[in-house]
């Protein structure tokens, strides 16, 4: 009984890499460089600005560069309020990964509500997300995630102009993920469409939302 008990609250690999706290505190000690674990599924999502080499040009680079530092403050405290955790930036770039796939959307879909209503011109992502099977690593004292699922969400953005989201068909077939975009989304905002992503042999079946 006290076993079945201790297994029902255990924390799994995928649970504690998408906590920040987690990650900030102990990546380097939980593996050794070189090592690799399967955290089963997750959910890892993608973000890029658009037009950032642009606004630098028009406003400057030092009031740029603070729009562009609030976005990141604002999405790092979007991601951690959904259980998620930013894994790296790269550039104006984030990548996050989050458990479940509709804690994705929701911390986007806040991000782009707040961002978009601050400072002129306003400001928008493009996003791709994405669910599925990877492992983690140690890198240069930080977990990353590495696989297919790495892949696909990261070219999956490629595919937005900004303000919107790219979802892949593992994400939009989850019933939260449903449910919330029946509840939050405009009539006429979500569309399918075939995509084809580099590297792979097959076009994917993707949905664009715009927000």
């Amino acid at each position: 009984m006290e076993r079945t008990v201790w297994s029902d609250q255990a924390a799994t690999a995928a649970d504690v890499t998408t906590l920040q706290v987690f990650r900030d505190l102990f990546s380097r000690d939980v593996l050794r460089v070189g090592e690799e674990i399967s955290v089963g599924s997750m959910t890892l999502m993608f973000t890029d600005l658009r037009n950032s080499t642009k606004l630098y040009r028009e406003i400057g680079d030092a009031p740029a560069f603070g729009r562009v530092r609030d976005h990141f403050d604002i999405l790092e405290q979007a991601v951690a309020a959904e259980g998620g955790s930013v894994v790296k930036t790269m550039g104006d770039s984030v990548m996050a990964a989050f458990r479940e796939p509709a804690s994705a959307l929701r911390a986007i879909w806040n991000v782009q509500k707040e961002i978009s209503q601050r400072g002129s011109p306003p400001l928008f992502i493009k996003v791709g997300i994405h669910h599925g099977p990877c492992i983690v690593v140690n890198l240069n004292d930080r977990l990353d995630y590495f696989g297919s699922t790495v892949n696909v969400a990261a070219r999956l953005s490629h595919f937005s102009v900004g303000g919107e989201l790219i979802l892949s068909e593992s994400i939009r077939s989850d019933p939260e993920v449903t449910g919330f975009l029946e509840k939050n989304a405009l009539p006429n905002s979500i569309s399918r469409f075939q995509g084809e992503l580099r590297g792979f042999e097959e076009a994917m079946d993707l949905w664009k939302i715009k927000l």
